[in-house]
């Protein structure tokens, strides 16, 4: 038996799952625990729209892995299950878009054209003016009295790839409306989204706020807890691995997706290596892989201009030299010229590199050039296996 046949049949043989889906960031468990009182206020908010009021604008807050999107999902499947049992299905349509999904959120006609596919009409994927793909879904909707309850998950990821003028385009469309009207839940991971909004856009949508905090590291045991019985067949798990899977989670601003996906990449890891047990160190081989894989998904989804500061500190790495602001600078201007990519003023990129340092990609801190003033100097904090991958993933991207 060659060594193909023994990983396959030690696969079948050694199955520590008995339902992986509910580890996956896609499943909607019929519990979520330790969110109940966000649960009632957001069913609060939303429940005039069962007798046809339009409800307020409603913005979601909280850091990744907070429960933010299951909730709104679980209030709005009991929206619907409430809406068949009074026989008025046809009263609200609901319409979900993710804005960090590349080819649907990355411009203002795209998101649009999402939102008219829903309503099971198209308009090509580009060509037409804006004002006409507005005026197509004004049409779709506008034929008779209903509300159209539009959630824009991550929609600080939209605002950051475009900018926030089809916010505004979205809640002004109600007093053009004539019959139908126009509701948004919007749900940010960036707890200051509305601070960097246009005062227009802002006062046309800040009607309902509601923070969801992060889990701590006993509500994120619960959580694991539950899902583990689901998840795995009986006495797979050894002592510990829930508490250690919970401890790595809180510190990561209590990310109960981060939990969930330390404990399935450990049982596949264990799996592979053909144990009848996830182990502790299993945990630890996991967090590492997770670590890597997150940086290099950040890097992907990144707009192209970010990408384009990350490619320019790549290149200076690979010459070994100290970085600085300005030489980061003068090195992204000269790949932006390279690629035909427009170059964003120095205090922008600057703006990117706060951000990059706050993602730990890189490391920043201000240092004295005595008369030259004060200066950022800038370390690189991806190991070399992901500088390598990273650098693929920007050329490929940007096309130099």
């Amino acid at each position: 038996m060659d060594k193909i046949d023994h990983i396959f049949d030690s696969a079948i043989g050694n199955n520590l799952f008995k339902d992986k889906s509910v580890l996956q960031s896609n499943h909607s468990p019929d519990n979520i625990p330790h969110r109940e009182e966000q649960i009632q206020t957001v069913a609060s908010i939303l429940a005039p729209a069962l007798r046809g009021d339009k409800v307020s604008n409603l913005f979601i807050y909280g850091k990744t892995g907070t429960g933010k999107t299951i909730s709104v999902q679980k209030v709005i499947n009991r929206m619907k299950d409430k809406l068949a049992q009074v026989g008025q299905q046809g009263n609200i349509k609901f319409l979900y878009v993710n804005c960090k999904m590349k080819k649907v959120a990355d411009t203002e006609y795209r998101i649009i054209a999402e939102l008219i596919k829903q309503l099971k009409s198209s308009v090509p994927v580009t060509g037409l003016p804006t004002d006409f793909v507005y005026n197509k879904f004004t049409e779709l909707i506008d034929d008779r009295k209903q509300l159209i309850l539009i959630v824009l998950d991550e929609i600080d990821q939209a605002v950051k790839k475009i900018d926030d003028n089809f916010i505004y385009s979205l809640t002004r469309m109600n007093s053009e409306l004539r019959n139908a009207q126009i509701s948004i839940i919007g749900i940010s991971n960036s707890l200051t989204f509305m601070d960097h909004l246009d005062p227009r856009v802002r006062s046309s949508l800040g009607e309902e706020e509601l923070v969801f905090p992060p889990y701590n590291a006993l509500q994120l045991q619960d959580i694991l807890k539950e899902r583990a019985e689901k998840a795995f067949k009986g006495n797979v798990l050894e002592d510990g691995v829930i508490s250690k899977c919970a401890a790595f989670a809180a510190r990561e601003h209590g990310d109960a997706r981060r939990a969930l996906d330390l404990m399935r990449v450990a049982g596949e890891l264990a799996e592979r290596c053909g144990e009848k047990n996830i182990k502790l160190k299993h945990i630890d081989e996991a967090n590492q892989k997770i670590e890597r894989d997150k940086m290099l998904d950040i890097i992907e989804s990144e707009p192209s201009q970010f990408q384009l500061v990350l490619a320019a500190i790549l290149s200076l790495s690979r010459k070994g030299e100290q970085m600085f602001t300005g030489e980061v600078f003068n090195e992204y201007d000269e790949i932006c010229r390279k690629t035909k990519n427009e170059t964003l003023t120095q205090r922008r990129v600057s703006d990117i590199l706060a951000e990059y340092d706050m993602l730990g990609i890189i490391n920043t801190h201000v240092i004295s050039k005595g008369r030259g003033g004060r200066t950022r100097e800038i370390k690189l904090m991806l190991n070399d296996s992901i500088k390598h991958k990273a650098d693929e993933i920007l050329r490929d991207s940007l096309g130099y």
